[in-house]
């Protein structure tokens, strides 16, 4: 098992992410391209004291991007996580 440090990079606060934090009290998580989803459970649960229920992995690929010259360039792929919690648990978000 990996650090939980060294797993989770951020929790995403977004529109779409709150309507579903709402509904299914799931909660985006930005984490590491290496993590599986036994290493992000597990990181889940230490960091924030939390029971996983199911967690969901996608790949976000990079955008093109252009600035004011020619030249071409893409933002960095990420990797995100959909963590669905125990009904009653909630992650306290500063």
């Amino acid at each position: 098992m990996k650090d939980f440090h060294s797993v989770i990079k951020t929790v995403r606060v977004t529109e779409k992410g709150t309507a579903a934090n709402e509904k299914a009290n799931q909660y985006q998580v930005v984490v590491a391209n290496d993590a599986n989803k036994i290493d992000i459970k597990y990181a889940v649960e230490k960091a924030f004291k939390v029971k996983v229920v199911r967690v969901n992995t996608m790949h976000v690929r990079g955008k093109a991007r252009r600035q004011m010259t020619r030249q071409a360039g893409v933002t960095s792929a990420w990797k995100k996580a959909l963590v669905t919690l125990k009904a009653g648990d909630k992650i306290e978000i500063a």
